[in-house]
């Protein structure tokens, strides 16, 4: 049975959330509501929901507020926020909290719809198999991996470690890691290093960037690192892989 939490002040916008909810529940499954931030924790605590729809301005606490104090005795529960407001700052806490989705109102009944199917279907095969279940069907680790894969792929010009990834997949890091190497054949870091430096190859190849420049496109902080990468997969320094690719333009070219 999966709970979802639905807290919003407006009458008629949680209606609208109620209904879109139900069209994707099981009959055993149940939707609870309240209007508050403080409402918003004792229901937390009550029902125990495995998602959360959370409007952030809400009388007594803030949606982000309640969610807080939430998240400290379900850390794992999947969170939607629905705000009409795109501050920025708002933004920069939902992702401190792990929020999985943020969408801005007035809602559109599609995105919504594919938004919370998508933490319904995470949160229902993590029910039936557990995270930590080492006997899970191959199946179940493909999904997790493919979500994963996609997030890595859409994000791998920014910093993003491990435990970033394994947490919009709702994995713990230790788990991640052992079924992300099984199903890829190589670890994590390793995966995502040679995006990077593939995406650097690009630039050397098509910009003037500085090679610091380069290494903070990649998503890498420290620029010797990134140095220290790049030679280790390409066999040659970011300067020396420049130098090559225009002496062979030029070759080409003659």
């Amino acid at each position: 049975m999966s709970v979802v939490l639905i807290v919003e002040d407006e009458l008629l916008e949680l209606e609208f959330l109620k209904s879109l909810v139900a069209e994707e529940l099981l009959p055993q499954d149940k939707i609870v509501t309240c209007a508050s931030g403080v409402q918003a924790i004792k229901m937390a605590k009550q029902f125990r929901p495995d998602i959360i729809l959370m409007d952030i301005l809400i009388p007594e606490l803030n949606g982000l507020q309640a969610l807080q104090e939430i998240k400290k005795f379900l850390p794992q529960a999947c969170v939607m926020i629905l705000s009409a407001y795109s501050d920025f700052s708002y933004a920069q806490t939902a992702i401190h909290l792990r929020v999985q989705e943020y969408l801005l109102k007035p809602i559109k009944p599609a995105v919504f719809r594919q938004a919370f199917h998508e933490l319904l279907t995470t949160v229902t095969m993590c029910q039936e198999y557990g995270e930590e279940e080492e006997a899970e069907p191959k199946e179940n680790h493909i999904y997790f991996i493919e979500k994963s894969i996609k997030y890595i792929h859409d994000n791998y010009r920014k910093k993003l470690p491990l435990q970033t990834v394994s947490s919009y997949v709702f994995l713990n890091p230790q788990y991640f890691s052992r079924i992300f190497k099984k199903e890829i054949g190589v670890n994590y870091i390793d995966y995502v290093n040679k995006l990077k430096i593939d995406y650097a190859c690009k630039l050397l190849e098509n910009t003037n960037y500085p090679a610091y420049r380069i290494s903070s496109e990649c998503g890498f902080s420290d620029p010797s690192y990134f140095n220290r990468i790049f030679v280790q997969q390409m066999n040659m320094t970011p300067k020396a892989y420049r130098r090559k690719h225009l002496y062979d333009i030029a070759q080409n070219n003659g």
